[in-house]
């Protein structure tokens, strides 16, 4: 089953895997996969603890890595003006009053006066001051062949200094005009993401977005498919589309490896594809995520409008703190795409990958049957 992009990153499998968890990188990077690590909570000195750890237990296998660089955010420029002492000041009263006013309702305590603060991550925050440094740490590892960006076009200087490296540039994309952007600026990969999708996404379905894509492109340009995906039967449908791969990444929230909050696992395993939600509450874009008492709170009629990013995010950061704190299981959100209705059990990562490979088979022989019998 080993497609173009397979052969061109030395992979096994077209099964990339997106996780903010080292753990779930290296598990799927080891069965045969293309484990990529979602950077955006890493600092370039943390990101370099990850991605020595990562390299030590992939054994020299190939991986990426995906930041979250948007095309536009508050503070798009850097300076003292992007700082997230300035960022902060910006949220306005109205909004800090009104996220008291709902944690307090709900019985969610303050936080002590002691309480060890960590610095704030957030969509669209410290991208000048800390993207730089991510790439040059990047860009050191030799086990790094591919480097993706999850919101619009890549800064220019990345695409330069991974084509220079021999990288290939990655970006997810949510109409065909945004893959014809991207790939006049140099991307390499397409990531063509439905709305499905957990996290930041657009409004077309997968079904309809990958061939969209995939004949926009051309036949030269490798296509993953990303929105619903996780198990054999979509990963057929996806290659029956155009597409050269899968892009997964709600599927490994329920794996063994996975770094969660035993609350947050315990509301992914019990939502429904409806309870996957498309909303800006989270971060100031659109992010699909799992319907909590935070995203009902922002359909209350005294609920302000959401911030634009980052500031919105750093808005649900100082929330999280208070409810993360208690172990609310009301507040304990994730991003998380529809697909997340049809997972039950948390698994071993090896055991999705290898589960997916086994029914891509399945399906392809049973449709091959179809095409004897007719």
């Amino acid at each position: 089953m080993r497609t173009p992009i397979c052969d061109r990153l030395g992979i096994e499998f077209p099964i990339f895997a997106f996780s903010h968890c080292r753990d779930v990188v290296a598990a799927v990077t080891n069965t045969g996969g293309f484990g990529v690590l979602g950077a955006l909570a890493y600092e370039p000195e943390r990101l370099e603890v990850e991605l020595d750890w990562i390299d030590e237990h992939v054994h020299g296998k190939p991986y990426g890595v995906d930041f979250a660089m948007p095309a536009k955010y508050i503070g798009q420029g850097g300076g003292e003006e992007a700082s997230p002492e300035h960022l902060k000041a910006m949220i306005p009263d109205e909004h800090r009053a009104f996220v008291k006013r709902v944690l307090d309702e709900a019985g969610i305590p303050p936080l002590p006066d002691d309480f060890d603060h960590r610095p704030p991550k957030a969509a669209g925050l410290n991208v000048d001051a800390e993207g730089p440094g991510q790439m040059e740490v990047t860009l050191s590892h030799a086990g790094v062949k591919m480097v993706v960006n999850a919101l619009g076009p890549p800064p220019r200087y990345i695409v330069e200094q991974c084509h220079a490296a021999g990288l290939l540039v990655g970006a997810l994309v949510g109409s065909r005009q945004h893959a014809e952007r991207q790939i006049s600026l140099g991307v390499d990969v397409i990531v063509a993401q439905g709305t499905e999708a957990g996290g930041h996404c657009g409004e077309i379905s997968t079904m309809v977005l990958v061939p969209q894509v995939v004949d926009a492109v051309g036949p030269d340009v490798p296509v993953l498919a990303a929105g619903g995906i996780a198990d054999g039967r979509q990963m057929a449908a996806a290659m029956a589309l155009g597409a050269q791969g899968v892009w997964t990444g709600s599927v490994w929230l329920l794996t063994a490896e996975a770094d969660m909050a035993p609350e947050v696992t315990e509301n992914l395993l019990a939502a429904t594809s409806r309870d996957a939600i498309r909303a800006r509450v989270m971060t100031g874009k659109p992010a699909r995520q799992i319907r909590t008492k935070w995203t009902e709170a922002w359909d209350r009629p005294d609920a302000p409008t959401p911030l634009p990013t980052p500031l919105q995010g750093l808005l649900y950061g100082e929330a999280a703190e208070r409810f993360t704190r208690v172990h609310s299981k009301d507040f304990a959100g994730h991003p998380a795409g529809q697909i997340v209705g049809s997972i039950d059990r948390v698994r071993p990562a090896k055991d999705v990958v290898l589960d997916m490979v086994e029914g891509w088979i399945d399906t392809t022989n049973r449709l091959q049957s179809l095409m004897a019998d007719s």
